[in-house]
């Protein structure tokens, strides 16, 4: 915590960043996991890996800058990034014992190898020599430095070579340095051929196969010395909305560039020379407390790689079928079950499958005749912009709001705005300065009283393959007020006109952000009053200092307050004084919890919301967000028992923030040998099945 608990409100408040990492180290415990199938453990450490350079890609630079330029006031200091350093680097060595010391070896018992060329029989080493030349030398190309031969460009977290060699060159000269780039089209991991009657699965690494030939890279020369080496650069794409002319132009040029952007982070091999590491670091313009040395593969990301490739069941998560959606029946028309009233979706327990049919029937249905749709994250290959672009060829009028500014899909995002144009889409991109992160589709259709407009709206998602791996909520709606509300956001959207004042939803950044101050507050007032006052939170981060602020003040007028935060949370729970009332748990399961669910409760008044918003400053006021409030008694009782009382009850995969930000497990509270509760695995067995 920074500050200690008679400080200011605001001091008080845990660091952002470190919160990141803490959330990191939860991901990780599932690597160490006994109860979790093998393969999934390898997967989980993998995950940590491109959380990691994620944060270095978006967050770290401006922590570097500072301790640059020793800056020692501000939010970024030349300490906030020491204490940042160490740690990553102590998460790092957690990594690397985790899958040296505990998953290979459990691996190899399974018959899972990763065989070293140390290891390798003749046999083997045979048949990687013979790879090497057929499929891989050809595709390299080592650069030895010299005045004409500066230091390559070297790609944000691409795999390189560098080498220290003895002799001279072609033309007698002593350059002792070279590069080898290693093409990102080359898979990370190569199975080896399977030996008749052996159980053995064996794999070779990408870098295990070159370091074992770079020799042969360099005939007539001798390799001394040499290491792997990975650089991680910002990669925050940052463009001048008011000065550009033309946005996606604008995002294209700064796309060429993201993979060239600050060094931030060097990884080198555990037995990296003081010479070769020293070198790459002046290269990189980089210190001491930016190189991590790595007893294995610098990019433990490309472990998915072998993880696919490996077919043992017993060693991966039982496949999970999800069910279909509890209110739907099939054959049924979306709009007919519509007009009867509103239905949820809880994925991926129920599939996102019936989103997609709801689309789908929209486009093959003559009546209807416009189809709007926000588009954030769709995924490669989307079924859904292939049926946006089908609509388009029927005859109706499609409205695409395509985010361009999706952080690290603004490729596919333009692609896609290019392709629904080039069929005659109207395509528009949200609000200069605001990324638009809202989930909305609005169908317009004719019927015989006249037009009738039928909804989707969802805290997240229109993406089928993250839909089966995260929690959100989808709602399909008829409802006159609200589908009005999403008639003039849109419009809003396309026309840059200001918005009237809506029936039922909340729009950031003009409404969200004071709305959930208005609620916290009066939660506040009623509790001063002498009302019971309750509020339970469900999402992905908490990191608004106004609004942990009230929060907080909350607390102390007596607001019964439970935060499941899935990431990143700034407000402590439980200190003395300011937040006696906070609880703070984090559930970390096998699926990735998404939705963001908002209950208040005052005396017998209860409402709740859900949202495309977490609480976050550039969710209220950078973003085009989306709330609605769920006013059906029956579905606001379903979405509290599932998405609220169910996780605040989760023992198995829930963790509790303790006042001095650290996060202890939620079995660790309970009874030697009680039953551990896991709510994810619940919810799986009530709507979905194994197959």
């Amino acid at each position: 915590m920074s500050g200690n608990n008679n400080s200011s409100q605001k001091t008080a408040f845990l660091d952002r960043d470190r919160s990141i990492l803490a959330f990191n180290e939860r991901v990780m415990d599932w690597a160490r996991r006994p109860d979790v199938p093998l393969l999934e453990r390898l997967r989980y450490l993998s995950i940590v890996s491109s959380n990691l350079d994620e944060f270095f890609e978006v967050r770290v630079a401006p922590h570097l800058t500072a301790a640059r330029a020793n800056e020692q006031r501000g939010p970024y200091t030349a300490q906030t990034y020491e204490q940042l350093s160490s740690q990553v680097h102590a998460l790092v060595a957690q990594q690397y014992a985790i899958y040296n010391d505990e998953l290979l070896p459990l691996l190899e018992k399974k018959g899972i190898k990763i065989i070293s060329h140390g290891e390798r029989n003749a046999r083997q080493r045979r048949w990687v020599k013979d790879f090497f030349v057929k499929e891989v030398q050809p595709l390299l190309m080592p650069v030895g430095l010299d005045p004409a031969h500066p230091f390559p460009q070297v790609a944000n977290k691409s795999l390189n070579f560098i080498v220290r060699l003895s002799g001279k060159d072609a033309f007698g000269r002593e350059n002792e340095i070279a590069i080898v780039k290693v093409p990102r089209i080359l898979p990370r991991f190569f199975r080896m051929p399977h030996v008749k009657g052996s159980k053995q699965t064996h794999f070779v690494s990408i870098s295990s196969l070159i370091r074992s030939h770079l020799n042969d890279l360099f005939p007539g020369r001798q390799v001394t010395e040499f290491s792997q080496f990975r650089v991680t650069r910002h990669s925050d794409l940052a463009v001048d909305e008011e000065e550009v002319k033309n946005l996606r132009t604008a995002l294209r040029k700064g796309l060429q560039q993201r993979h060239y952007g600050q060094a931030l982070r060097l990884e080198v091999a555990a037995g990296c020379s003081l010479y070769l590491s020293n070198f790459l670091l002046t290269q990189f313009g980089l210190i001491e407390s930016d190189l991590y040395r790595v007893p294995g593969p610098v990019n433990l990301v490309r472990l998915n790689q072998l993880i696919d490739k490996v077919d043992a069941p017993g060693l991966h998560f039982d496949s999970y079928h999800a069910g279909w959606p509890a209110q739907l029946h099939p054959g049924e028309s979306y709009f007919e079950r519509l007009k009867k009233g509103d239905v949820l979706i809880h994925q991926p327990y129920e599939s996102f499958d019936a989103v997609l049919a709801f689309l789908r029937e929209a486009v093959e249905d003559p009546d209807v005749l416009a189809i709007k749709q926000t588009i954030y994250r769709t995924g490669a290959k989307s079924e859904l912009m292939n049926l946006l672009r089908e609509a388009v060829r029927r005859g109706k009028e499609v409205t695409a709001v395509v985010e361009l500014k999706a952080r690290f899909d603004e490729e596919a995002n333009i692609n896609y705005a290019e392709r629904l144009e080039s069929v005659g889409a109207q395509v528009v991109y949200g609000v200069v300065g605001l990324k638009t992160h809202a989930k909305m589709l609005l169908v317009t259709r004719r019927e015989a009283n006249g037009l009738r407009r039928y909804a989707h709206v969802s805290t997240g998602n229109y993406n089928p393959g993250t839909a089966r791996l995260y929690t959100d909520l989808s709602y399909l709606t008829a409802d006159d007020a609200l589908t009005a509300d999403l008639e003039h956001i849109f419009l809003h959207l396309a026309s840059q006109n200001r918005l009237p004042k809506l029936n039922k939803a909340l729009i950031a950044p003009f409404h969200l952000h004071k709305a959930m101050l208005d609620k916290v507050d009066g939660a506040c007032a009623a509790a001063r009053s002498g009302l019971d006052a309750r509020i339970i939170l469900k999402m992905n981060a908490l990191t608004d200092e106004p609004l942990a602020r009230a929060l907080a003040q909350a607390s102390q007028h007596g607001v019964k307050i439970d935060l499941i935060v899935r990431g990143a949370c700034i407000l402590p729970a439980q200190v003395p004084g300011f937040t006696d009332n906070v609880r703070v748990r984090s559930v970390i399961g096998r699926l990735l919890e998404h939705s963001r669910v908002f209950y208040f409760r005052t005396g017998e008044v209860e409402e709740l919301w859900l949202s495309s918003a977490d609480w976050m400053n550039r969710n209220m006021l950078r973003r085009i967000e989306l709330a609605w409030p769920v006013t059906d008694a029956a579905l606001r009782h379903r979405l509290i028992e599932e998405c609220l009382l169910a996780y605040m009850h989760d023992t198995k995969d829930a963790w509790l923030l303790q006042p001095d930000g650290r996060y202890v497990p939620a079995g660790a509270m309970e009874r030697p040998r009680a039953v551990l509760h896991s709510a994810q695995n619940s919810l799986m067995a009530r709507y979905g099945g194994k197959g």
